[in-house]
């Protein structure tokens, strides 16, 4: 076995998402044979325990060993590329993080930290390491939707140790201030603040940073934007009109900064009563998918209205996390969707880099 050799045979390993095998779209960053035939592949998967992703590496595994190799050895590297931000604002910023999803809304009441909240448990249950920074700097409410009391540590050299919970590093405005302490902060003081806790909080390597973004447009969304690498956002409505065209200026901010949309999610998708069993359309349904198609945007799923998900978030414990529950499934479901557009948007941004090179 040699690299010509290898390279040949990952020209027969396709990408499900893009239509094409990983050498032609540039997703072998190299190959290395070692001594007793060991091959080493670095691949550009930039969205670790993702299905999709995953799915690829142990097709390029299989691929090389029903050819002879004994010892195959894979790596994923790949450029995080800007991000958010205007040129060069977001380089150096969060090193050691991979991928920063923001979850947004264009209102509020649409249960978007909810999506936050599972969103990151659901990833930290796939085996990724997982931070949650709850950004909505008046209205906070991971913290007590985890039912976490545990505060960050300092250290010596002034920086804070985040708590974690369910393999999650948490970091949000309620662990700096009191509980019914409201926070009354201009503009200049929330740019200040999420700055300190996005470079003073040790954080560590993580596969995902999931960012639960306060509703609305303003300076907070803005300062994440400019100064942060996000990798793409979520965007969470309910099925009512009134929702969507909020979620539409949402939309339409992130387009403005340059940032890629995951996709769209729509929560509160009808209630599963659990006396009769049967599921009501409280506030209609198919808002979200109809707005999906009409922007063009991936639909991440339906996320049923569900009393789970509430008596979850009183224990601590979020119903992504609930292997036996049907909506955990449908988080589950949304998750995974998230997890392998992250993928597509690095693998499609490796490609764009080959292509023109080429």
């Amino acid at each position: 076995m040699n690299e010509e050799r290898a390279l040949d045979l990952l020209g027969g390993v396709e990408d499900p998402d893009l239509g094409e095998d990983v050498v032609s779209l540039g997703l072998v960053n190299g190959i290395e044979v070692g001594e007793g035939g060991t091959v080493h592949a670095s691949l550009a998967l930039g969205a670790p325990y993702s299905p999709t992703e995953t799915a690829i590496a142990g097709r390029v595994r299989e691929v090389l060993a029903e050819a002879g190799v004994g010892d195959v050895e894979l790596s994923a590297r790949v450029d995080r590329g800007a991000g958010g931000g205007d040129g060069g604002e977001t380089e150096g910023v969060l090193p050691d993080v991979k991928n920063v999803i923001a979850v947004a809304s264009g209102k509020g009441g649409v249960g978007k930290s909810t999506v936050a909240v599972n969103l990151a448990a659901g990833l930290s249950g796939l085996g990724a390491r997982v931070g949650l920074f709850d950004a909505d700097v008046y209205g906070p409410n991971v913290p007590r939707m985890l039912d976490t009391e545990e505060r960050p540590q300092a250290t010596a050299e002034e920086t804070l140790v985040p708590p974690e919970k369910h393999g999650m590093k948490l970091m949000s405005m309620a662990f700096l201030v009191g509980e019914d302490d409201p926070v009354i902060w201009r503009g200049p003081m929330v740019h200040k603040l999420l700055t300190q806790l996005t470079e003073d909080v040790e954080w560590g390597a993580l596969d995902y940073l999931v960012l639960d973004l306060p509703p609305g447009t303003g300076d907070t969304q803005l300062t994440v934007l400019q100064t942060m690498p996000i990798a793409g956002a979520v965007i969470v409505t309910t099925p009512q009109d009134v929702a969507v065209d909020d979620a539409r200026k949402a939309l339409r901010m992130f387009g403005e900064h340059e940032t890629p949309v995951l996709g769209i999610v729509e929560n509160m998708s009808g209630f599963r009563c659990p006396d009769c069993g049967a599921s009501h359309d409280v506030f209609g349904r198919g808002g979200g998918e109809a707005f999906a198609e009409e922007v063009e945007m991936p639909f991440l799923g339906e996320l049923p209205l569900d009393p789970g998900v509430r008596e979850g978030e009183a224990g601590g414990a979020p119903i992504v996390l609930d292997e036996e529950s049907e909506t955990g499934g449908a988080f589950r479901s949304f998750v995974e969707r998230a997890a392998n557009n992250v993928g597509i948007v690095h693998r499609q941004r490796q490609a764009r880099a080959r292509s023109e090179t080429s």
